[in-house]
Formats: C-alpha cells, structure tokens, sequence
C-alpha cells in the first residue's frame, strides 16, 4: 500500500483505485480490510497516528499521501 501511494504523491486514491491495486478483483468484498491496512501503516510511519501528516483520508472517497518538506 505504501508503494501505491507513494507512486501518487499528492493525489487523492479512491479505495477501489488502491484496493484493486493491492487486493486484485476481490477488492468488492474486503473494503474493510484497507481500512486496516491504513491504521497500521500509519502507526509505523506516522509520530501521532490520530493526528496524520503523510496520509490524509478523504471520508468516503479515498487517501493521499502528502509531499511533507
């Protein structure tokens, strides 16, 4: 996942978009698994996960990972 969204700095990524992406055409059925996914990643590279700088959530649509200088 962090590859994905490191590849599209900047853009918001629709949860299909990174699902289908990581997951292939079962992404339909485990929509709720990215979600975990992210909760992860962001406790490994974030310092204050409930408070993001690298990766935004954009509710109901997706995530974009931020160019942070």
């Amino acid at each position: 996942m962090l590859c994905v969204l490191s590849q599209n700095v900047g853009k918001v990524l629709t949860h299909k978009f990174i699902a289908e992406k990581i997951l292939g055409s079962a992404w339909e059925t485990d929509i709720g698994s990215l979600r975990v996914f992210m909760t992860t990643l962001r406790k490994k590279i974030e310092k204050l996960p409930d408070s993001p700088q690298y990766i935004q959530t954009h509710i109901g649509v997706g995530y974009r990972m931020m160019k942070v200088e």
